[in-house]
């Protein structure tokens, strides 16, 4: 658990009851968390195309309304990753010794002068920050009742808000064996898009584009403090992790 995650948390509680799961108590400096009942797991419902259908242009209104918070919880611990950083954390990445073959560094290192132009137009073209969970999947989004609940911010950081679709759209390929171009992933992607208003798909599909690297970025914040045999099972994830971005790079 990170340490914002007991501040963040009961922040994001207090302004988005029946969306975020209820603090009962915290600790920051302990980084302890007393967590209200947040229901069922949808992981347990079969993680349900029809409940993120429903969850998203949720977690989309949360977000927007965050946007005026990012000083207070970078202020709090909250990691930047916002556009303009990448290039610099990508460039630390590459130092890595990483779980990749020899021609998948070699592409990864000839992919960073073209990540960081992905990166600065994308800081052009949608100049906005708010939270971003980064683990929106099937384990952390909860139904109870009329409510939807996201858990588990511990990974969470600021950056493009967008990026958040990158998990949940790859749990639902993997978990419900849905091909890329499903037409769920535009039902999803445009409830999702519908808070934020009209003119945003090839902003979306661009930053999805740039946060599929950004979510290896973060990864990075965990890996680095493992070794030996712990290191070694975080890495059979964090490969699928590095293997999925560089499936979205040319040639």
């Amino acid at each position: 658990m990170q340490a914002f995650e007991p501040r963040l948390t009961a922040d994001l509680s207090r302004r988005w009851p029946g969306s975020v799961t209820e603090v009962l108590a915290h600790d920051p400096r302990r980084a302890w968390l007393l967590l209200a009942d947040a229901g069922t797991a949808i992981a347990k419902l079969a993680n349900s195309p029809e409940i993120w259908l429903q969850a998203l242009p949720r977690y989309a209104e949360l977000q927007r309304g965050e946007v005026d918070h990012v000083p207070e919880h970078l202020a709090h611990g909250v990691p930047d990753l916002r556009v303009r950083q990448l290039p610099a954390a990508y460039a630390q990445l590459l130092g890595l010794d990483l779980p990749l073959e020899a021609g998948e560094m070699a592409r990864l290192r000839a992919f960073e002068p073209e990540f960081g132009h992905l990166c600065a137009a994308l800081a052009d073209e949608h100049p906005v920050a708010s939270i971003q969970h980064d683990d929106l999947h099937l384990w952390n989004l909860f139904v109870n009742g009329p409510d939807i609940r996201v858990i588990d911010w511990g990974d969470s950081s600021i950056g493009d808000p967008f990026w958040s679709l990158f998990v949940t759209f790859r749990f639902l390929e993997q978990v419900n064996g849905l091909q890329p171009g499903d037409p769920w992933f535009a039902r999803l992607r445009d409830a999702y898009l519908e808070p934020w208003g009209p003119g945003f798909t090839d902003t979306f599909d661009h930053a999805l584009r740039v946060g599929a690297f950004a979510h290896a970025i973060a990864s990075m914040r965990g890996r680095v403090a493992l070794r030996g045999r712990e290191q070694l099972l975080f890495d059979q994830d964090f490969g699928l992790i590095l293997r999925r971005a560089l499936a979205g790079i040319s040639g």
